[in-house]
């Protein structure tokens, strides 16, 4: 990943962008749990009129198979299109040596080799000077993924540093939809408690004050903090459902009535680690009255 300079805007590399979900690459195929991020058509920058299909995979937690899955996408794209594919994968785990980018077999002298560069943002932990010298807006969304590891099991701190990037946004210049975009990427990745964001949102609203600019309206404040409850919602009935069938979805009623963003999170991180619905329940249960005692 390239930090120098570069335009602040996010569509310089491209002239004409089509986005579509994997979805519709793969629909006529039942492919279970197997969704990919996105697939992206660019026209290249040179105006040439030949195209290329980009399949950029973000993967947060270590999976066995996962370059079986990037060599199953990037051949089933190709299919679909008969073009040439770019299959890139992010890996935003915790683990320093999971470093996965290669995919093949070989049987009775037929052999297929299936190769991939990654970006193990881990690897930028040592680079913080640098993320922090880069006008790349991309430097930013790798910051606030670090921080966010970093800051897992201390909310106090998560705060401090969520406030930091921001105030470093407000100083960087950028255009105000760049700004918005990568505002509510920080308010996604850097979740806080209710009272802690609301903390935090007094303190945005100072430096605002101070700065005497407004990126964000309260209304768009709402939309946010909206957008974030209905994906996490989404995301939490995808997995009860795959993991739970029935019994799980008979817990959502429940979890959907949780207004706080911290505790889905929380929801959504178990529904990985619990074997049981009631296991499940009891990790909701206990950070919702640890909010409480703590108000």
């Amino acid at each position: 990943m390239n930090l120098g300079n570069s335009s602040t805007s996010f569509d310089q590399a491209a002239t004409n962008s089509r986005v579509e979900t994997c979805r519709q690459v793969v629909r006529d195929a039942e492919l279970g749990k197997r969704l990919a991020d996105k697939l992206v058509k660019i026209y290249r920058i040179g105006g040439e009129e030949s195209w290329i299909l980009i399949h950029l995979e973000i993967q947060s937690q270590s999976e066995s198979d996962f370059s079986e899955r990037m060599f199953t996408y990037n051949y089933r794209i190709y299919d679909r299109y008969k073009r040439s594919v770019a299959s890139l994968a992010i890996l935003g785990d915790e683990q320093v040596n999971w470093r996965p980018n290669r995919f093949g077999y070989e049987l009775f002298g037929t052999k297929v080799e299936f190769q991939f560069p990654i970006v193990k943002l881990l690897d930028y932990k040592q680079r913080q000077s640098e993320l922090e010298a880069s006008r790349n807006p991309l430097a930013t969304v790798v910051m606030a993924h670090l921080a966010a590891v970093q800051t897992k099991s201390d909310r106090l701190q998560r705060k401090q540093q969520k406030l930091s990037l921001v105030r470093r946004l407000y100083q960087q210049g950028f255009e105000r939809e760049d700004v918005l975009n990568l505002l509510a990427f920080v308010d996604w990745v850097l979740t806080l408690p209710q009272d802690l964001e609301r903390e935090f949102q007094h303190e945005v609203e100072q430096l605002e004050a101070e700065q005497r600019m407004q990126y964000v309206t309260s209304f768009e404040r709402s939309g946010i903090e909206k957008g974030k409850l209905e994906a996490l919602l989404k995301g939490i009935a995808l997995g009860l459902k795959l993991k739970f069938g029935e019994s799980g979805q008979n817990l959502f009623p429940e979890i959907e009535s949780i207004q706080d963003v911290s505790v889905l999170e929380a929801v959504l991180e178990g529904i990985d680690t619990a074997s049981t619905v009631s296991q499940l329940r009891q990790i909701y249960q206990s950070h919702t009255t640890d909010t409480q005692q703590g108000n």
